[in-house]
C-alpha cells in the first residue's frame, strides 16, 4: 500500500472526529486495549508523560518533548490534531515519522487485523501507530497529548512519570458534561495510582475534584499556580510562605502570546518534578529547550507570525476560554486596523465565543474544508446581533485573499477560531 492510499484508508474508512465530531468517539476503551494486545504492549516499551487540558496541552507537550531532547534523551511526542501533514502527530527527536513508516504499520493492521475485525477509529488506530513507532525507535521516554477528555481516552493505557492537566474550560460539553466539575472528573481520569501530577491553573470548582482523586489514587499533586510564580523579566520561581525562591532568571520563551506564560508555569513546574527522575534534565538543557521548542519539535499555529506589512497572524484557539486569550493579546497589538479572518466548528458555544470578539475588527466569515464547520452564512447571520461586520468567503483561502487585498501596511490580520481554519493557511 503506497502512501496516498494509506492517507485514503486513514482519512475515507475510520470513523473521524476531526471531520465528522462526537459521532466518531468511543465512550469505552474497548478497541484500543484490543489493539494494544494484537500489537504487544508497545507502550510499556518507554517511559511516558501525559498531558491532558482544555486548552495549553499541545504548547506544553511539545515544551516538555523539546526540555526532555535538549537534555539528550531520545524523545517521542505524540499530539494532535495536525495542521498540514498527518505524520506531524508522531515525532521522534522532533523528525516526523516517515510515510513508509506509516504505510507499513497500516498494512500490518489490516493483515493481523483479518480474524479479529477491530473497527478502530481513526484516533485509536493513529494512537496505537504512535506506540508501535516509539517502540520500535527504543525510545528513552515519549511525551502523549490526550485527545480528548482523559479518563476514556485512547492514550490513557498508559502509566506514566507525570500526568499532567493543564487547566479545564467548558469545552466539547456534549461528550464531556456541561460543568468544570464535570469536565473535571473526565480530565482527571488521567490520573494514576502513585504518579505525581500537576495541575497548571486552579479552579474553585475543578480543584475539589484532583485534590479528591489525587487522595484516593495517592498520587501526589501540585497546583502550578499556587506553587510557582513567573515573575517580571521570566524569572520563574518556588512560592514559599513569606518570600520567592528563584529558580530559573531569564529565560527566553520561544512561544509567544501572553497566554504561554500560564503554560510556562505548567511546564516549569512539570520539569521540577521531572528532574528527580530524569538525571540529564540541567539548567543548561532547560532554557535550551524552552526557547528553542519550535526548531526542536516543530510546534505551529500558536500566535505565529506568517507575514509582515501588513502583519498576518494565526492561533489555533478554539473555544471560549483558548478565544478569550487571543482576544486580549490582540487588545495588547498595535495597528491601524484589525481584519479577523474567522471561522468555526458546528459544535462550541458559538454565542458564547461571539460576545467575546472585538467589535473594531472587520470580518471575513469562512469555513474550513471539513463537515463539522459552521457554515459560513450561518456564522455571519449569527455575528450580527453581536455587533461584528463583514463579509461571508466560502474558503479559507479567499477569506484570507480578501483580508490581504484590503489590509494597509499598518494593519494587522488575525487569522482563528478553529485549528481546521489555521491548518489551511499555514504554509501560504
Amino acid at each position: 500500500m503506497d502512501y496516498s492510499k494509506t492517507l485514503q484508508y486513514l482519512f475515507g474508512q475510520l470513523p473521524m472526529f476531526q471531520r465528522s465530531g462526537p459521532a466518531a468517539y468511543k465512550a469505552n476503551l474497548d478497541n484500543t486495549l484490543a489493539l494494544d494486545v494484537l500489537f504487544q504492549h508497545p507502550h510499556r516499551m518507554f517511559r511516558t508523560i501525559h498531558v491532558a487540558g482544555t486548552n495549553g496541552k499541545g504548547s506544553v507537550s511539545h515544551w516538555l518533548a523539546s526540555v526532555l531532547q535538549s537534555a539528550g534523551y531520545k524523545t517521542g511526542l505524540y499530539t494532535s490534531p495536525h495542521l498540514v501533514d498527518y505524520r506531524e502527530r508522531i515525532r521522534v527527536n522532533g523528525e516526523m515519522i516517515s510515510e513508509a513508516a506509516v504505510s507499513n504499520f497500516v498494512e500490518r493492521f489490516l493483515d493481523m487485523n483479518r480474524e479479529l475485525n477491530i473497527e478502530p477509529s481513526f484516533f485509536e488506530l493513529s494512537v496505537m501507530m504512535a506506540f508501535d513507532f516509539f517502540a520500535a525507535q527504543q525510545v528513552d521516554v515519549a511525551v502523549i497529548e490526550v485527545g480528548l477528555g482523559g479518563r476514556l481516552d485512547s492514550t490513557n493505557i498508559i502509566t506514566p512519570d507525570l500526568s499532567v492537566i493543564t487547566n479545564i474550560s467548558l469545552d466539547h460539553t456534549n461528550l464531556l458534561g456541561t460543568t468544570i466539575a464535570a469536565i473535571a472528573a473526565e480530565k482527571a481520569g488521567i490520573i494514576k495510582a502513585g504518579v505525581p501530577v500537576i495541575i497548571g491553573e486552579s479552579h474553585p470548582e475543578s480543584e475539589p475534584v484532583f485534590r479528591a482523586k489525587a487522595r484516593e489514587l495517592g498520587a501526589p499533586l501540585e497546583m502550578a499556580d499556587q506553587q510557582y510564580l513567573l515573575l517580571p523579566g521570566n524569572q520563574f520561581g518556588l512560592s514559599l510562605t513569606n518570600e520567592c525562591v528563584v529558580l530559573y532568571r531569564d529565560l527566553v520563551p520561544g512561544l509567544s502570546g501572553h497566554y504561554q506564560q500560564k503554560n510556562l508555569v505548567t511546564v516549569l513546574a512539570a520539569i521540577q518534578v521531572l528532574r528527580k527522575k530524569y538525571e540529564k534534565i540541567t539548567e543548561a538543557a532547560v532554557r535550551e529547550g524552552i526557547e528553542q521548542v519550535v526548531t526542536m519539535t516543530g510546534l505551529r499555529g500558536r500566535w505565529e507570525q506568517i507575514s509582515e506589512q501588513p502583519r498576518i497572524i494565526c492561533d489555533t484557539g478554539h473555544n471560549e476560554a483558548g478565544l478569550d486569550d487571543v482576544v486580549r493579546q490582540l487588545a495588547s497589538e498595535s495597528f491601524s486596523q484589525l481584519h479577523f479572518v474567522f471561522g468555526t466548528v458546528n459544535d462550541k458555544d458559538i454565542n458564547a465565543i461571539l460576545a467575546l470578539l472585538p467589535k473594531n475588527a472587520r470580518y471575513y466569515f469562512t469555513q474550513a474544508g471539513i463537515e463539522r464547520a459552521l457554515d459560513a452564512n450561518q456564522l455571519q447571520a449569527l455575528a450580527v446581533p453581536f455587533g461584528l461586520r463583514g463579509t461571508v468567503h466560502q474558503t479559507v483561502r479567499e477569506a484570507l485573499a480578501a483580508a490581504r487585498s484590503n489590509a494597509k501596511p499598518n494593519d494587522l490580520i488575525f487569522v482563528g477560531g478553529s485549528t481546521f481554519v489555521v491548518a489551511e493557511i499555514i504554509n501560504e
